[in-house]
């Protein structure tokens, strides 16, 4: 007999709720000895865990995944690649993955390298461009499409155009249920001389409830006797946004209609034995459910399984299992409809006997075991079609983790004159002006994205932002910072921080020259700065320039006079480093402040065109004493400005800027060119997470919605304000991102 290991992944907490109780029986049912001939499973679970909340999983459960914690994802794809599963069956629903929709579930289904069979909880008929397009993704992925509805199958041939030879129809399983117990529960129940209705499930506003309640009152007059019984907890998604208001609201309309003593709330989970024998001991089961944007229905499912007499509204799920007599249907809203209906039956107990005999006859088909072996054919199936996958060399870089790249927010902050410093939250904020650094920091940002995308909208970008550094720049060859809003001046020197990061901006338009007019105009500011050179006192702004120089000598290599300054620049740095380093402080400074990564990634540009191994050999030191601090809780928590870390003091938590992580982002990614070890392009993947939520907060400083990023986490939470700086310096470690991507894959071909 062949034994398959198979992995699953979902929800898998141990309560009553849709999807996890979905895996468990699912898991559970594979299990199973003898259930299909010549195959026996070996099952696991890899169970998606809520935000924050941690669960007393059984031993099934071999492995984790925090909802919004996307390097979980990847380490899972690990752990089932060596986990000796030959196939993943994944439980999907929009709602319990993270990212926007769920979009976290990508990189690990692309890293998977064994066969992948996802089930669709949803399937929408109207979905989102976003929604559409992880469903796509993950319909390309995977091996076999599994849906449990007609409708699902057209929805995903004409919506989602899915090929048809992917898909199976499974139906929901439902538990073996025993219908002879139905005296037991009643009396167990205190049913016995009640018309007793039911629904259960999570409780949310789509369910309807409210129908059944107003038409209970016509019911209640012809049959007295009559009980509602409202069985489950409020949806979690309910809880954190709204609270118990939905129920209240039923309770009250309760009170309003005088039903006190015939309808019933049970707010609590229950297991599948209790749920039968509410199930039983039901007369009529009810989905009132508002709308028909429903595919699949597993308390409907386990309603027909359980052999119980079901009215429903028409959804699309409803319509197919309550055909040919398995129930009855009553249009969405309708309560006046419902109350006929229920009175009808309630008067023709044969009638209702037929519709329960009808509905178990049709739930034989679909009992654990059945549908369990169902699954297991499927994936014997699928293994003899399929060749063994050899294991490739795994990617550290997973682009799909990477939001889409979107330019609003640089869009909605630039005129005509350039990038407007500040926001107010999403807004520019005019009173503020502008400013070169940013601009510098901008053109930089559309050179790198011009260099992949080849956009004409960045080029137009890039027009404006060149253009404001060549207004800015003075006779002298030094630039003006600030301008006001007005376009007055506001200082004639600004900082020799925008000094260098204009001249790294200037040198990469040169190396990377979108057209010839450009290039001109970047060589002309740049010999006009050149005298400026030897005038920097200040590390960052050297370690900008060196940059800058760096690429202009990539292009005029011959330039002697340049990479004399390059030297001296650098061995600056240097003797600043050698002043400062004890054997606990390897930093050039007796204070980590602001965008430190920039200064020993500034030494791995230099090494590259001097060829000193010293200037390696420190560059190397102060990145590994840097990570010893930013890195030591295995995610960035970078240095914070509050009041920096200063040498034999204490290192601020807050406030930390989105500048010190894009820094650490370039900075590993210098190391991994130079030294082509992977892990400094693990460290990179790390530092551009600190974007997406992999924080000291656990949350997001880049903005779905807007495409901005917020301007940095503080003691109280995430500043609101989306300005210039923080979104460029994004889009700049974005951008890092993918080029990593692309070496990394050019280095595995190549080796």
């Amino acid at each position: 007999m062949k034994t398959i290991k198979i992995a699953c992944i979902g929800n898998y907490v141990p309560r009553q709720c849709g999807i996890a109780t979905f895996t468990r029986d699912l898991t559970e049912s594979l299990i199973q000895k003898n259930r299909e001939k010549n195959i026996k499973a070996k099952a696991f679970v890899v169970a998606m865990n809520d935000q924050n909340q941690t669960y007393d999983y059984p031993e099934i459960v071999k492995y984790t995944i925090r909802q919004e914690y996307q390097r979980d994802y990847l380490e899972a794809a690990k752990f089932i690649n060596y986990s000796n599963a030959e196939t993943c069956i994944l439980q999907h629903e929009f709602g319990i993955f993270g990212g926007k929709n769920g979009t976290y579930i990508l990189p690990l289904i692309h890293g998977l390298e064994i066969p992948l069979i996802v089930t669709f909880h949803t399937v929408l008929k109207n979905p989102t461009h976003n929604e559409k397009i992880i469903i796509q993704e993950i319909g390309k992925k995977a091996e076999k499409i599994v849906v449990m509805s007609k409708p699902a199958i057209d929805f995903l041939i004409q919506v989602y155009n899915l090929p048809q030879q992917k898909i199976e129809l499974i139906e929901h399983g439902v538990p073996d249920f025993d219908i002879t117990q139905r005296k037991v529960y009643k009396k167990k129940l205190n049913l016995e001389k009640k018309k007793s209705l039911l629904t259960f499930g999570l409780l949310s506003r789509d369910k309807g409830i409210e129908t059944v309640i107003q038409a209970l009152p016509k019911v209640v007059d012809k049959h007295p006797e009559t009980v509602y019984i409202i069985l489950g907890k409020t949806h979690p998604n309910v809880i954190k946004s709204a609270g118990e208001e939905y129920r209240n609201f039923l309770k009250l309309l309760v009170e309003k209609n005088n039903l006190r003593k015939h309808v019933y709330f049970y707010d609590k989970y229950v297991t599948n034995e209790e749920l039968f024998g509410y199930l039983s001991a039901s007369d009529i089961y009810i989905t009132p459910y508002l709308n028909e944007a429903q595919i699949t229905s597993g308390s409907l499912s386990y309603a027909i399984g359980a052999g119980a007499a079901v009215i429903s509204t028409p959804y699309w799920h409803a319509k197919e299992l309550l055909s040919d007599g398995r129930g009855k249907i009553f249009n969405f809203k309708d309560f006046e409809a419902l109350s006929d209906l229920l009175i009808s039956l309630l008067d023709n107990p044969i009638e209702l006997n037929k519709i329960r005999k009808k509905a178990y006859q049709y739930g034989r088909k679909t009992i654990w075991p059945e549908i369990g072996a169902s699954y297991l054919k499927l994936v014997s199936k699928i293994l003899k079609s399929i060749p063994p996958v050899k294991t490739k060399e795994e990617l550290v870089i997973n682009p799909l983790v990477l939001p889409e790249f979107c330019l609003d927010h640089v869009q909605r902050l630039t005129d005509d004159t350039g990038i407007i410093q500040h926001a107010k939250y999403i807004i520019p904020n005019f009173k503020e002006g502008y400013c070169l650094d940013d601009n510098a920091r901008a053109l930089l940002m559309s050179l790198m994205v011009f260099k992949q995308r080849k956009s004409k909208e960045v080029l137009k970008l890039m027009s404006i932002y060149l253009s404001f550094i060549n207004y800015m720049h003075n006779d002298n060859g030094t630039f003006k910072n600030c301008l006001s809003f007005k376009r007055d001046f506001i200082d004639e020197v600004g900082s020799e921080d925008a000094f260098g990061r204009t001249i790294w901006a200037l040198g990469y338009l040169v190396n990377y020259p979108p057209n010839n007019p450009f290039f001109e105009i970047a060589i002309e500011i740049l010999k006009k700065s050149f005298p400026n050179f030897n005038n920097l006192k200040f590390i960052r702004g050297m370690a900008n320039t060196i940059m800058g120089i760096c690429y202009f000598l990539k292009v005029f290599p011959d330039n002697k006079e340049i990479k004399n300054i390059l030297k001296d620049m650098t061995y600056k740095i240097m003797r600043s480093y050698k002043k400062h380093k004890t054997q606990n402080w390897h930093w050039f400074e007796p204070i980590l402040a602001y965008d430190n990564g920039i200064i020993p990634l500034s030494l791995l540009y230099a090494y590259e065109e001097i060829k000193d191994e010293n200037i390696l050999k420190v560059a190397s030191e102060s990145i590994k004493f840097l990570e010893k601090i930013t890195l030591k809780k295995g995610y960035l928590s970078l240095v914070g400005s509050d009041n920096w870390y200063k040498k034999g003091g204490e290192c601020s938590r807050f406030a930390q800027q989105p500048i010190d992580s894009a820094a650490m982002v370039l900075m590993y990614y210098q190391a991994y060119l130079i030294s082509k070890d992977k892990t400094f392009l693990e460290k990179m993947f790390t530092s551009y997470r600190w974007f997406l939520g992999e924080n000291d907060l656990n949350i997001s400083l880049y903005d779905f919605k807007t495409c901005g990023c917020s301007d940095g986490i503080e003691s109280h939470g995430i500043n609101g304000n989306q300005g210039a700086e923080s979104i460029i310096v994004y889009k700049i470690a974005h951008m890092t991102v993918l080029l990593a991507y692309e070496q990394e894959i050019k280095n595995i071909k190549e080796a």
